[in-house]
C-alpha cells in the first residue's frame, strides 16, 4: 500500500501583507486532478481571498497548475467547508473590514485542508516594522 506524500504548502507574502488575528482549519471541494496537482506542490496561495455566496465561503484566486493539459481549469473558484458557527463568525467579521485568506494548505490523513485567517491589512509603515525587525533579527544572529 502506498503512502500518501505529505503536503505542506503556505502563502509567505500573506504573513507580511497581513496581521493575522484568527485561523481556522477547514476543509476544501477539489476534483481528483487538482488534488494530484496540490500533492505535486503545482499550486499558488499568492493572491487568495474568500467570500461569502448565498452563505457559503467560496476561495478565489487559488492558481491549481493542471499536470497534463485539460485536466482541470487552474484558476476556479472552491468551496470552503465550515461549521456553520465558524461562518457566521466569519461572515460579522468581515462586515468589519476584515479580509479572509489562505494561508496554508497541507494534508491530514490523506485529505487536503486548507489553513483559514481573519487577516487585517497592513499598512505601509507597518510593512516598514516588520522588515527593520526582521533585519534586527538577523543582525544578532550573525553576531552571536
Amino acid at each position: 500500500m502506498k503512502k500518501n506524500p505529505e503536503v505542506r504548502i503556505e502563502n509567505r507574502k500573506a504573513r507580511f501583507d497581513y496581521e493575522f488575528l484568527e485561523t481556522w482549519t477547514a476543509g476544501i471541494i477539489l476534483v481528483g486532478s487538482e488534488v494530484k496537482s496540490i500533492r505535486e506542490g503545482k499550486v499558488s496561495l499568492v493572491d487568495t481571498f474568500c467570500t461569502f455566496v448565498q452563505y457559503e465561503l467560496w476561495v478565489h484566486g487559488m492558481v491549481i497548475t493542471p499536470i497534463r493539459e485539460g485536466m482541470h481549469k487552474p484558476i476556479v473558484s472552491r468551496k470552503i467547508l465550515l461549521k456553520k458557527k465558524e461562518l457566521d463568525k466569519l461572515e460579522r467579521s468581515m462586515r468589519d473590514g476584515m479580509t479572509i485568506i489562505v494561508s496554508k494548505l497541507f494534508s491530514v490523513n490523506g485529505r487536503i485542508k486548507a489553513e483559514i485567517v481573519l487577516a487585517r491589512g497592513k499598512k505601509n509603515y507597518d510593512k516598514r516594522e516588520t522588515i527593520k525587525a526582521r533585519d534586527i533579527d538577523r543582525e544578532t544572529k550573525r553576531s552571536i
